[in-house]
Formats: C-alpha cells, sequence, structure tokens
C-alpha cells in the first residue's frame, strides 16, 4: 500500500478506526472521516502519527451528497490522485418492525446505504481518470443470515453488496475493482448489545465459538485493496468465523 492514498468513512471508532491503523501501517496514505466524536478523530490521527503513518481526519456527514462531495473533492487536489476507497461508516438501530419509527428506518438506510453512493460518486471520477482503483465495500453477515429486530439493518447491507456486484461490472473496464467484506460478530462497541443480550448463544451459533476482532475484518479489507487481489472484483468476503454456516 506504500504510496497510496486512501478515504475510509466512518474512522473514527470500531472496525474503521482498525482499517485507518491497518491501511497506514501498510504505506498508505488515509483520509478518514467522521461525523461528531472529534476527541476519537484526534485519537486515532495520533495513534497512526505515533507509529510512523500518515492519517488525516475529516468532519463529513456521509448522509449529505454534498458535503461528501466536497472533501473528495478537496481531497484529491491536495493528494492529486485517490487509490482506495473503504466504504464503512454504518449504524445499527435494532427494533421489531411493527414497533420500529421512520427515523430508525431512514437513519440505517441513509449511514448506511446511501452514503455509499454518496462517497463512490464523488471518487468514481477520479479512479476512472486514473484507469485504477480499489473500492472496498463494508457489509455484514445480515444481508443474508436473518436477525430478529434487524430488517432496516439487514436490508442495507443487502443492498451494499447488490450495489457491489453492480459496480463491479459497471467499473471493470476502467480497471477499477469492487468488492465487499461482510463481518460477522465482532467486538466493537456497535455490537455491544448484541453480545450482551445473547451472550453464549451466538457463540454456538459461530463454528470457531469466539467474537471476531477488528484487526481481522481490517486485514481482510486491505487484502481486497491490495495488488495482491488484484484479480478479484465483484465478491464478498465473509470473515464470520463460520456464522454464516452455522
Amino acid at each position: 500500500m506504500a504510496g497510496k492514498v486512501a478515504i475510509v468513512t466512518g474512522g473514527s471508532r470500531g472496525i474503521g478506526r482498525t482499517i485507518v491503523q491497518t491501511l497506514a501501517a501498510e504505506g498508505a496514505k488515509v483520509h478518514f472521516f467522521y461525523r461528531s466524536e472529534a476527541d476519537a478523530a484526534r485519537e486515532v490521527v495520533d495513534a497512526v502519527s505515533a507509529a510512523g503513518g500518515q492519517a488525516t481526519a475529516w468532519m463529513v456527514d456521509v448522509t449529505d451528497s454534498q458535503a461528501c462531495q466536497q472533501a473528495v473533492e478537496q481531497i484529491a487536489d491536495q493528494s492529486e490522485r485517490i487509490d482506495v476507497l473503504v466504504n464503512n461508516a454504518g449504524i445499527v438501530r435494532d427494533n421489531l418492525l411493527a414497533a420500529m419509527e421512520d427515523e430508525e428506518i431512514t437513519s440505517v438506510l441513509q449511514t448506511n446505504l446511501f452514503s455509499v453512493f454518496h462517497v463512490t460518486r464523488a471518487v468514481v471520477p477520479f479512479m476512472m481518470s486514473q484507469r485504477s482503483g480499489q473500492i472496498v465495500n463494508l457489509s455484514s453477515v445480515a444481508a443474508t443470515k436473518g436477525g430478529r429486530g434487524q430488517a432496516n439493518y439487514a436490508a442495507s447491507k443487502g443492498a451494499v453488496e447488490a450495489v457491489t456486484r453492480a459496480l463491479a461490472v459497471e467499473l471493470a473496464p476502467r480497471k477499477i475493482r469492487v468488492n465487499a467484506v461482510a463481518p460477522g460478530v465482532i467486538e466493537t462497541a456497535m455490537s455491544q448489545q448484541v453480545r450482551d443480550l445473547a451472550g453464549d448463544e451466538v457463540k454456538s451459533r459461530i463454528l470457531l465459538k469466539r467474537y471476531g476482532q477488528p484487526e481481522e475484518i481490517a486485514q481482510a479489507v486491505t487484502f481486497l485493496a491490495s495488488d495482491l487481489a488484484s484479480y478479484i472484483t465483484g465478491q464478498v468476503l465473509y470473515v464470520d468465523g463460520g456464522f454464516k454456516m452455522a
């Protein structure tokens, strides 16, 4: 990844933070978007710098298409290229459908799905002009393995996988690869409620009998974004400890 310029959405915490640190450790210059947690974003920048890497934090609301466009254009002006895009930003608003509020539906779709359109649409023209680029979208095991109270989240991630396949076809002539990583249950703050409520029941449904670590997702993302995956496009890589099979 040495010399590559990467954009990561939702990079101030959880899996996104680890993706930023991993890409930077591999030599990429990483620009990451965050919505509101300025202190957490500064911590990521400081951690990357302390490790000898390069990272820049950008406060961007990924549900705002104009804000995404402006940020991407500024990054392209500064860096003169964009090699990697990781669409990681995501939220959960679990609830039974009969009790689900409109906001719980729209906020999940806007953050998890619409942001992929907003940021990718802004980035693609620069990758097309370079005739190179790698896009990695974050899906979830929920896209294909239904879960109670996750209709909104599952819908958003299923759509992300469909978009991944469609864009792989659309962008292949310009030498741009598009793939997705679908995590299982990973030890992050976002999955804390699920892990607290389900506990051993969830682990019993995972073949490897443990939760995943953010580093294991970040390594998969880095692989797909690197030249090691130069003949892979339109694929969804499940990193779930066998949860999808159990």
